[in-house]
């Protein structure tokens, strides 16, 4: 019965346009001891909120209570289109990240684990679900791994040898006994591409990642001046950074082009800087709508662009 309801929950999910579903046996994280060492030596910078629901992340049972699996899902928004760099950075562009380009992930992966939970409610009676999406307080890429959707890459991304790592992922918390995925080998081997080509030295040791030298956390989540020293390695980065991730072997020959909800809106594909400086706190708010920059505030984009300006120029 468990590994029937399994299998055809697999089809299910590929059917909803999942690129890659598994499932791991609920239990405590394996990660949790590194967490708390990442959090004690004040890598999360101005993160408060993952040092504030570290107790939730221990164990998937505090957001599903009696949970017993987790379903894992991953959709791709590798594109064809190409890498940061590229570009010349005096062309008076800059670069929002890839996971920006297209429709925000949240909704469209949030609105099909639903749809499958909806599913395995109404085949096994009685089970209890919870569909998580980046911002429940969970560690998606460890119950990824797990899951067997594949390996920690050394850049702290979830890694598959046909998808890379531009994967967005989702959760599905349950009750239901399900039949748990085989996990798949690492496949870095010597390889420190995504470590050496870090721009901030954001990386003190493989698979650790100091996010206050990180330029995505520097320009989405870190609300404060962009520390000096910092800033000229930031470029023409204005949301996000994928720079350890385009370098990667595995992301560089990666399927692309799969899903037509993350093709890039021409407005945040490389936009002109100063067309972006020129718009109003109203102008910005519609340019970011239906996209997942929302955790950008007009202020702090503001500070991204006077970043971005001041290395444009220093290039001439």
């Amino acid at each position: 019965m468990t590994a029937t309801v399994t299998a055809e929950l697999r089809e299910q999910a590929l059917a909803e346009g999942f690129d890659l579903v598994g499932v791991a046996a609920a239990g405590p994280a394996r990660t949790g001891a590194a967490l708390e060492r990442w959090l004690a030596a004040g890598m999360h910078g101005e993160m408060g909120y993952l040092a504030r629901s570290r107790h939730l992340r221990g164990d998937p049972a505090t957001l599903l209570p009696g949970c017993r699996s987790v379903v894992a899902v991953a959709m791709s928004y590798r594109g064809s289109q190409p890498d940061s760099g590229s570009f010349d950075p005096a062309d008076g562009r800059v670069w929002v990240s890839r996971y920006a380009w297209g429709r925000d992930y949240h909704r469209v992966l949030k609105r099909r684990l639903v749809r499958l939970g909806r599913w395995l409610a109404e085949r096994v009676p009685g089970t209890s679900w919870r569909a998580c999406v980046d911002t429940a307080p969970v560690l998606e890429r460890e119950w990824a791994a797990r899951a067997g959707l594949g390996w920690i890459g050394k850049n702290t991304m979830l890694l598959h040898r046909r998808f890379g790592s531009e994967l967005f992922l989702g959760l599905l918390l349950t009750d239901a006994e399900l039949e748990p995925s085989a996990p798949r080998a690492e496949h870095c081997g010597r390889c420190t591409a995504c470590l050496d080509a870090c721009p901030t030295g954001a990386f003190p040791e493989p698979r650790v990642l100091d996010a206050r030298r990180c330029i995505a956390y520097l320009t989405v989540e870190h609300r404060s001046a962009i520390p000096p020293e910092l800033e000229p390695r930031v470029g023409s980065m204005v949301a996000g950074c994928d720079i350890c991730q385009e370098v990667c072997p595995w992301t560089r020959r990666a399927l692309a082009d799969i899903h037509p909800e993350f093709a890039p809106a021409a407005s945040r594909m490389r936009p002109p800087l100063a067309e972006l400086e020129a718009m109003s706190e109203e102008a910005y708010r519609a340019w970011r709508q239906g996209s997942p920059l929302g955790r950008i505030a007009y202020p702090q984009f503001r500070r991204n662009l006077a970043a971005a300006r001041r290395n444009l120029e220093a290039t001439l």
